[in-house]
């Protein structure tokens, strides 16, 4: 069993900012990858960023300049810093992460509850 809880959205004013957390929990042989995604209303889920064990990173080229992912991997915990928020980023993100619960299965994808973010004009 893995648990990724989420904390951080809320409701903000265009040009402001958040953060948001995500903490990994329960059988964790090891992760490989953490990110996040986000589902606008109406809209399918997109990648918004990711970061590897190792601290490589990927952005959404309408995120790029703006958010910032970033990674604690003594706490299991993956961060998105977000700044100069725009009405269009307005959705729900949902942390995911790519873990191996034992030496002798390949990593899966679990996700978060989802956390809204609202951004106003």
């Amino acid at each position: 069993q893995v648990q990724l809880v989420e904390s951080g959205g809320g409701l903000v004013q265009a040009g402001g900012s958040l953060r948001l957390s995500c903490a990994a929990s329960g059988s964790i042989f090891r992760i490989v990858a953490m990110g996040w995604y986000r589902q606008p209303p109406g809209k399918q889920r997109e990648l918004v960023a990711s970061i590897t064990s190792g601290g490589s990173t990927n952005y959404a080229d309408s995120v790029k300049g703006r958010f910032t992912i970033s990674r604690d991997n003594a706490k299991n915990t993956v961060y998105l810093q977000m700044n100069s928020l725009k009405p269009e980023d307005t959705a729900v993100y949902y942390c995911n992460a790519h873990i191996v619960t034992s030496w002798v299965r390949p990593a899966s994808d679990y996700w978060g509850q989802g956390t809204q973010v609202t951004v106003s004009s």
